[in-house]
């Protein structure tokens, strides 16, 4: 039986909001089977819980923002997106604000932070989601679908009228039972463009980004000394965002995505269209590891 899995330890560590600016303390610590993923103010009387599904996500304005009981956290997809790529199921996350810390504007931080604490196999079966039919959602010319696939693949494409895109890759098609998360997917950074940080920042937005945390691009290029990790790094975070916004589904998802200038916004209408339509999916198990499609065997399940 292919098991769910939690943290063997708590691990905590401190960073700052992007968006707020304030300095956060992050713990992740194990849970029981079934649990799901739980973010918990720490900060806030009694710790409010607010579980790590679709249907709570309250605002998408360059994050994605959970929300329960006047509880909220910002900022959770790339985290979300290293517990898949890390395979686990079950998980709290204290935070001591309303933000999870950026760290370095990826998910490495995190997939870091999860190989410290540890990962153990649980005695209740892992489920996965699979895509019997295809969901598409078009708005302008952004759209998005989860179709049918034996195994988990993201494809993203973006356009920007800008010389750094034109010297750039805006296109990925990356198949998880080919590429590994943690090496290609995980470092890839957020990114932004100096004419909209004034905007932003009167939005209340952007008042802790740095060159340490996102790539910065001016009128004609990269403004971080090092450059950038990958050719494809722009897009490949795009691709980054999608796979945190999928998880939010509740369990990892076997089929295809596909988004082109797609965002939070447009990625959590599409997990909630999903999940609405209760003949479009089914949950299933695996009992041995030859039955899992590639794309778990050689992402999701990382040595416990």
């Amino acid at each position: 039986m292919i098991r769910q899995r939690t943290l063997k330890s708590l691990v905590r560590a401190t960073g700052v909001g992007v968006h707020t600016g304030r300095k956060v303390t992050l713990v992740l610590r194990p849970a029981a089977p079934d649990t799901g993923i739980v973010f918990c103010r720490s900060d806030l009387p009694g710790s409010p819980a607010i579980p790590a599904r679709a249907h709570n996500v309250t605002d998408t304005r360059m994050a994605t923002v959970l929300e329960k009981d006047g509880a909220r956290v910002s900022t959770v997809e790339h985290l979300m997106s290293a517990f898949f790529g890390m395979g686990v199921d079950n998980a709290y996350v204290d935070v001591s604000a309303e933000e999870v810390p950026i760290m370095d504007g990826s998910a490495a931080t995190f997939v870091f932070l999860l190989q410290q604490a540890g990962i153990e196999e649980q005695a209740a079966p892992k489920r996965y989601l699979r895509v019997l039919r295809e969901i598409a959602l078009e708005q302008g010319d952004r759209r998005v679908s989860l179709a049918p696939w034996p195994g988990f693949k993201v494809g993203f494409t973006i356009e920007f009228r800008h010389p750094v895109f034109e010297q750039s890759e805006t296109a990925v098609d990356i198949d998880f039972a080919e590429v590994s998360f943690v090496k290609e997917v995980a470092r890839a950074r957020t990114f932004g463009f100096t004419q909209d940080v004034e905007a932003m920042r009167n939005a209340g937005l952007g008042r802790g980004g740095s060159l340490d945390n996102a790539i910065v691009v001016d009128d004609f290029r990269v403004l971080n000394a090092e450059g950038l990790r990958f050719d494809d790094e722009f897009v490949k975070h795009k691709a980054l965002d999608a796979v945190g916004d999928l998880y939010l589904a509740g369990h990892p998802v076997i089929g295809a995505f596909r988004g082109h200038k797609s965002g939070h916004a447009l990625n959590n209408q599409l997990v909630r269209a999903l999940l609405d339509d209760a003949s479009a999916w089914e949950l299933v198990t695996f009992e041995a590891p030859g039955d899992l499609p590639a794309a778990f065997a050689n992402m999701a399940l990382q040595p416990a």
